[in-house]
């Protein structure tokens, strides 16, 4: 069964703050392989004209994948997570994450449609500090397949 079109247009509230640390923009850049001394080095990334620690354009994620993840698991929506695949991820970053922000998420549904018995529901995902300022909109698309009675 298709998910409900009227999930178009929900807003999520906005996930709980995150104080985002040197440690963890560190771990990030070595999991990705980015290997800029500005993820890792203060005094690198000041000499560049950031704040801190600068993390890496897709850090976003970390905290967008929290909204995502609630909205996922909700059992109004209905989805079941066993037959959820990411299909799809794109940035649109304000400004860089720097070790120091404080940031949240708010998650919307901008679309749903339903193809050969497949959900492909579009997401946008605002990432701001704790006073307000936009830093990124992380946009996903994730395919969801209910499977058929009995199987």
């Amino acid at each position: 069964m298709s998910l409900d079109p009227g999930l178009v247009g929900r807003v999520s509230p906005p996930t709980p703050l995150v104080a985002v640390s040197r440690a963890q923009i560190a771990a990030f850049a070595d999991a990705i392989g980015a290997s800029d001394r500005v993820h890792h080095d203060a005094e690198i990334a000041r000499s560049a004209g950031h704040a801190d620690v600068v993390a890496p354009t897709t850090f976003p994620i970390v905290v967008a994948f929290a909204a995502l993840e609630a909205f996922l698991a909700d059992p109004e929506v209905g989805i079941e997570l066993r037959n959820v695949v990411h299909a799809g991820q794109r940035f649109a970053a304000t400004r860089p994450v720097t070790a120091g922000d404080v940031v949240s998420a708010v998650l919307r549904v901008e679309s749903l449609r339903t193809i050969a018995g497949t959900d492909i529901i579009g997401t946008c995902t605002d990432i701001t500090t704790a006073q307000g300022e936009h830093i990124c909109t992380a946009s996903a698309t994730v395919a969801h397949r209910t499977p058929e009675p009995g199987t």
